[in-house]
């Protein structure tokens, strides 16, 4: 009885529990093709870094194509879950053709190419439903439990996945490795077929739809600061990520299995992080989170190309230098999901997901920090303390304080009092 006490409300809900597996399946599978697909394209190819480049190109160019009118397809579709399903089945059935023309001797260049553009621009579709049924499934005064949840299954895939995908590729080859990550996909699938959420209803026709979520995001001034910030780092990180692989098992010699668990090492600090933020937000706000965080995420990169020396000393710096940014990009997670989530309205979440997940947390990093995007297959949580224009009725009661406007308003009015004016200027907002 005392041991069943501690697991979490939500995971002894069979709806949310069944998401939730799913997702943390997939989330495994995700750092095993992280490691997997550029390898295959350096130790079975013989990839130089301009090859390299354009893969990483092709695994990101989905997400700065499509995002806008996959959320602006997702806002007018009634059934969100069903398109969640068809993309796991089609990323598996992309990515079981590799390791088949690999036994056919018939692997290429060319064939990697399409298969991370295609997975990428599933992977769009996925992310852009998979918000709006996040919100479909955890009642708004368990919106922090369940974030705390799923940022716990990534932060145990960084930790698991890299390792298990090490050994993977240094026992199956990469290309027979990526069999593991199909099978996730399956499994994700699996589980989404086993849930019934009441999905919001879809977005009438308006003038204007396809854009709307681009132009509320750029009148917004909270939203565009984070879009600002968070595509600078990640432009960068996009660069540094794209060398990573190829520096560290050509210039430092690391080989796949030992790369694998240093990632994996590293991913403790993303543990540390996921613990401590909520602590970090209660401390110093979500504005001072933001900063801290992205300052964790990013300085501690600069040991990776300083790491020279004999070989435990360049694991160790390698290691140290996973651990900090891990940690610090989750802190960023965390205080940005919950922002993100506070702000949008639910109407046109897919249409704005769309157009700030290339720079927004909504594609916060799914590997530690050697690895760019930033976790796709979570959702982020809102604060405990909604914004004063939350209706009443989806008020989290954890903060006492709500506008006069909001009070007044009833549920659903669509009334919408100006955000944040308080909790802005001081930089926080209460989790």
């Amino acid at each position: 009885m005392a041991l069943t006490a501690r697991v979490p409300a939500l995971l002894r809900e069979r709806t949310f529990r069944r998401y939730w597996t799913g997702q943390t399946v997939s989330l495994v599978g995700d750092q095993i093709s992280l490691m997997a697909l550029p390898l295959a394209a350096v130790l079975v190819l013989g990839a130089d870094a301009a090859q390299m480049g354009w893969l990483k190109t092709l695994e990101l160019l989905p997400a700065l194509l499509l995002n806008l009118p996959f959320g602006a397809w997702v806002d007018r579709r009634a059934n969100r879950r069903r398109i969640m399903i068809a993309t796991d089945l089609g990323r598996a059935a992309l990515l079981l053709t590799l390791p088949v023309a690999y036994v056919l001797d018939l692997l290429t260049l060319g064939q990697l190419y399409a298969v991370a553009f295609g997975v990428g621009a599933l992977s769009v579709l996925f992310e852009a439903c998979n918000s709006t049924l996040f919100a479909a499934l955890v009642p708004t005064e368990r919106f922090v439990q369940a974030n705390s949840l799923v940022n716990g299954s990534r932060s145990m895939a960084w930790l698991a996945g890299p390792g298990i995908g090490g050994v993977l590729v240094q026992v199956l080859t990469a290309p027979l490795a990526l069999l593991a990550d199909a099978l996730t996909y399956l499994a994700s699938a699996g589980y989404l077929a086993k849930i019934r959420p009441v999905e919001p209803a879809p977005a009438p026709p308006a003038k204007g739809h396809f854009t709307e979520g681009m132009r509320w995001v750029l009148r917004e001034p909270s939203m565009r600061a984070l879009f600002a910030a968070s595509g600078t780092v990640q432009f960068f990180n996009y660069m540094f990520h794209t060398l990573f692989v190829l520096y560290v098992t050509k210039d430092l010699g690391l080989g796949a299995g030992l790369l694998g668990l240093v990632l994996g090492a590293g991913a403790v600090g993303g543990l540390l992080g996921a613990a401590c933020s909520g602590a970090v937000v209660r401390r110093i706000g979500i504005g001072g989170s933001l900063v801290a965080g992205f300052l964790g995420f990013t300085l501690p990169l600069v040991l990776i190309p300083a790491a020279d020396g004999p070989l435990p000393l360049v694991v160790g710096v390698l290691f140290a230098a996973e651990f900090l940014s891990c940690a610090g990009v989750m802190i960023v997670d965390v205080a940005a999901g919950s922002f993100q989530m506070a702000l949008i309205p639910d109407a046109m979440r897919a249409r704005v997901m769309g157009p700030s997940a290339p720079s927004t947390t909504a594609s916060v990093r799914s590997a530690p920090s050697s690895a760019v995007c930033w976790a796709p297959r979570s959702a982020p949580a809102p604060p405990c303390g909604s914004p004063p224009w939350v209706p009443s009725s989806r008020f989290c009661g954890c903060c006492p304080r709500r506008s006069r406007a909001c009070a007044n308003s009833p549920p659903g009015s669509g009334r919408r009092p100006p955000p944040l004016r308080d909790e802005r200027r001081a930089g926080r907002l209460h989790p």
